[in-house]
């Protein structure tokens, strides 16, 4: 496992928590050489603006809070926040809206905005019989409504990778289908070998890891952008961490 995952799953074990904060979700991709934004962590009660100096606009919020794990559910994320002035404000209606729902924020977290692309789906499952298994498709309706996505057992060669995106029914889309800007392929193929390869992922944290859910993860023809992680542990390991 490499250090960072191996710390935040353990830190995570100790605390008696069964998923990952994104803060801290995003920084094991960070750590396995997936780009994520831009973004700082805001305590509740420190200065927002201050801390939102040096990122640039336009701006997501995010609340972080024990138990929230979808957090668009509950009205816990706010997008096109355009300046500090903005982000103050953001926080306290944010704020005032998860108290409404009974939910007290530990944090903000505040991301720069990910330029636009194509929305794909990057997920990993523990299969009781296969073990580590990876899966890709395309967001929004492709995958909601269409199931349109590929799977395979990790870990997975690029061969894989590149085999389960043109298996998708909506492959198309991503060469730039309908006058659309094409998405870079390679990076997503980097981003499918980061999580499920050899050394990816899944296969560090098979023991720890229940399900892993990159979604949406923003592919431009430059670049993958991971824009929401969520990271679930394996139940039956809950108990079984010591500090």
């Amino acid at each position: 496992m490499s250090r960072t995952l191996s710390e935040v799953l353990h830190k995570a074990r100790a605390m008696g928590v069964e998923a990952l904060d994104e803060p801290s979700g995003k920084s094991v991709l960070k750590s396995a050489g997936i780009n994520v934004p831009k973004s700082v962590v805001v305590r509740v009660g420190d200065d927002v603006a201050a801390a939102v100096s040096d990122l640039r606009a336009p701006l997501a919020l995010k609340v972080v809070a024990t138990g929230v794990v979808h957090k668009s559910d509950v009205g816990g994320v706010k997008l096109n926040i355009q300046d500090a002035a903005a982000a103050v404000d953001a926080a306290f209606d944010l704020r005032e809206a998860m108290k409404a729902r009974g939910i007290e924020p530990e944090a903000w977290l505040f991301e720069e905005m990910a330029p636009r692309g194509v929305e794909v789906v990057v997920g990993g499952t523990m299969d009781p019989e296969f073990g580590p298994m990876i899966m890709v498709g395309l967001g929004g309706i492709f995958v909601e409504v269409l199931k349109d996505v590929a799977f395979r057992i990790c870990p997975i060669r690029e061969r894989d990778a590149r085999e389960m995106l043109s298996e998708l029914k909506g492959a198309a889309v991503l060469k730039g289908a309908r006058g659309g800007e094409p998405a870079n392929i390679d990076a997503i193929v980097d981003v499918l070998l980061r999580v499920g390869g050899d050394d990816g992922i899944l296969m560090q944290g098979a023991g720890e890891l229940a399900e892993i859910d990159v979604n949406p993860l923003i592919v431009s023809k430059h670049a993958a952008v991971a824009v929401d992680a969520r990271f679930i542990l394996r139940k039956e390991r809950a108990i079984n961490v010591h500090a």
